[in-house]
Order: structure tokens, then C-alpha cells, then sequence
């Protein structure tokens, strides 16, 4: 009895190295690191430190439930206490929500590693004025038409699809797909697919500029690394401009964990780069299509709105 005591005792420290190892064992046909699958990065880890947890990089289990249980009561939109405009505030109930209920795994207290103190870098002087002159270009001309919309309210782009991606309130899911000189990250909102080439080639001329950039990536050992350039400035991520240059990395932490990071590298925007970490676990549910179309009818009624409310002012 003694010595089955000692075999099982083995085995079951031997169980995380294994599960370990078989991660890192997972290859595609071609060789390439295995990241295929579909991951969420649902968090209620924010991304920016808050100020009582100035100077803690990490919580402890106890204090991580409890940060949860807080967070979990704060964000419950069936609450119906508090002013009236909180209210209105809570008018889509929690069934719509799907902002996650943890915090990340490895319960760091935000999603941005450095700066240590977990804050973006503050902005540049030109990066200010820019966003000064974004505000002030559309400002009582909101519903002028279609183009005066915002992007993710024409179905062009989310901010939260990437890159880089960045939790929201719902539909935080990807899927990866892998072939020969190729990674598709398919993201379910707003459906949007994101197509990197891993051949070596370089990156567009520097004067064309697209919605997403463009995308290259290479293998450093087992970590797939994403370098994506020509961003437009029609886009703006955080503050950024058409020069940020983003580095993201992809890396299996586990069989049922996947770890991204990046890097924001905008120095015409930033005092410094900065970057974030999420740790991605796998996903059991099916990703669904995100049925988001231009010229949907939030935004027919909103703009027939502004023509009845321009015959009738009063």
C-alpha cells in the first residue's frame, strides 16, 4: 500500500511536466508550432493599473476572488439601485454581456506589464493635438451622413478586433488557423479575418495605408511574432497614429493556454513604448458569425432621426 502511495504521488507531480512537454510538442503538418483553436480574451483585468493598486503586480487567490466578487457586483447591469441615470445607463441587462467574470491566470492587476507602474505612456504633444483636431473635424456635423458615423457603427472596423486585440463587452473570441506560409486569425467581431504571411516578403510601400495595417510574421523558436506596419490614420489606437508599429507574439503556455502579447511602438504618439500581456484560454464554445453589416438600421434610424429633427426643431 505504501509503495502505490509513492507511485501515485509521482505520477501526479509528473502530470504538469507532461502536460507541459505535449504542448510543446504540438506541431502542425508542416513543423510549425501548433496555435490553432479557438481562445478567449475575456477579462476583468483592466488594462491600465487602477490607482489603489498602485505599486501590486499581482494579486494574491484570496484578494484575486475578491477583486472578482467586487468587479462581477459593480458590472451587473440587473442592479436596478442608485440614480436614474444609472438606470438608463443598465438599460441592456446582463444577458447581453459577455465581458468574462475572471481575471487573467497568471492574476497580474492590469494587462499592461511596462511600464511597471501599468499606465500608458503619456501622450506627445503632436498626439494631443491630433486628437484636439479628431474631436473638433466632426463636432455638430455627427449625423451629417454614413461617413460622419463611427467606424465600428458602419461595420469597418472594432477596435477591439485588432491589431491589437483588446477585451470587450462580448464576442472576445478568436479562432487561429494554420497552413503552409500562412496564420489566419479569424476574429468574431465584426467577422473579420486577418491573413499573415510568414514567407519573408516585406511590407507594402510605405505611402499605402490600410484599416488594419499590414501584417508579417516570422517564428522566433516556438513564439509566432507579428510585426504590422501602415496603419491609416483614419484609426487610432489609444491615441496612436499611421506610424505605431506593433509587435505581437503568439506562444502556447500550455496545452489550454495560449499567451499573447504586444508591443506598442509609436514614438510620435508615446513618450515610450509600451506592452500588454493576455493570457488566452482555450475555448470550448463555438464562435458564431457576427451578422454586422454597412448601412444597418441603427444607423438608418439614427440618420432619419437627424433629417426629422432638422424639418422640426422645436
Amino acid at each position: 500500500m505504501r509503495y502505490r502511495l509513492v507511485i501515485a504521488l509521482i505520477v501526479v507531480g509528473l502530470v504538469p511536466i507532461l502536460s507541459f512537454s505535449q504542448a510543446k510538442a504540438l506541431r502542425t503538418p508542416d513543423g510549425q508550432p501548433d496555435l490553432q483553436g479557438v481562445w478567449s480574451f475575456a477579462t476583468i483585468t483592466p488594462l491600465e493599473k487602477p490607482a489603489e493598486l498602485a505599486g501590486k503586480e499581482f494579486f494574491t487567490p484570496k484578494e484575486a476572488a475578491e477583486y472578482e466578487r467586487q468587479i462581477l457586483k459593480r458590472n451587473n447591469m440587473d442592479r436596478r439601485d442608485g440614480p436614474v441615470e444609472d438606470d438608463v445607463r443598465r438599460a441592456y441587462n446582463d444577458f447581453w454581456w459577455d465581458r468574462g467574470t475572471r481575471i487573467v491566470k497568471t492574476r497580474r492587476t492590469s494587462l499592461i506589464i511596462d511600464p511597471p507602474d501599468g499606465k500608458i505612456p503619456s501622450l506627445t504633444a503632436a498626439a494631443k493635438e491630433r486628437q484636439k483636431e479628431r474631436q473638433n473635424a466632426n463636432l455638430g456635423h455627427e449625423f451629417d451622413g454614413p461617413e460622419n458615423r463611427p467606424l465600428q457603427e458602419r461595420c469597418i472596423i472594432w477596435a477591439s478586433t485588432g491589431p491589437p486585440m483588446m477585451p470587450t463587452a462580448y464576442n472576445n473570441n478568436i479562432r487561429i488557423l494554420q497552413s503552409p506560409g500562412y496564420v489566419t486569425i479569424l476574429v468574431e467581431m465584426i467577422h473579420d479575418a486577418r491573413v499573415i504571411r510568414l514567407d519573408g516578403s516585406p511590407h507594402i510601400a510605405s505611402n499605402v495605408h490600410q484599416w488594419r495595417g499590414d501584417s508579417r510574421g516570422r517564428w522566433e523558436g516556438d513564439t509566432l511574432v507579428v510585426e504590422t506596419t501602415n496603419f491609416t490614420g483614419k484609426t487610432s489606437f489609444r491615441g496612436s497614429s499611421e506610424k505605431m508599429r506593433l509587435i505581437e507574439r503568439f506562444k502556447r503556455m500550455d496545452a489550454d493556454t495560449l499567451l499573447y502579447q504586444y508591443t506598442v511602438d509609436d514614438l510620435s504618439s508615446f513618450e515610450k513604448p509600451w506592452t500588454v500581456e493576455i493570457p488566452l484560454p482555450r475555448s470550448e464554445a463555438p464562435m458564431f458569425e457576427y451578422a454586422c453589416h454597412e448601412g444597418n438600421y441603427a444607423m438608418t434610424g439614427g440618420l432619419a432621426g437627424a433629417r426629422a429633427q432638422e424639418k422640426n426643431p422645436d
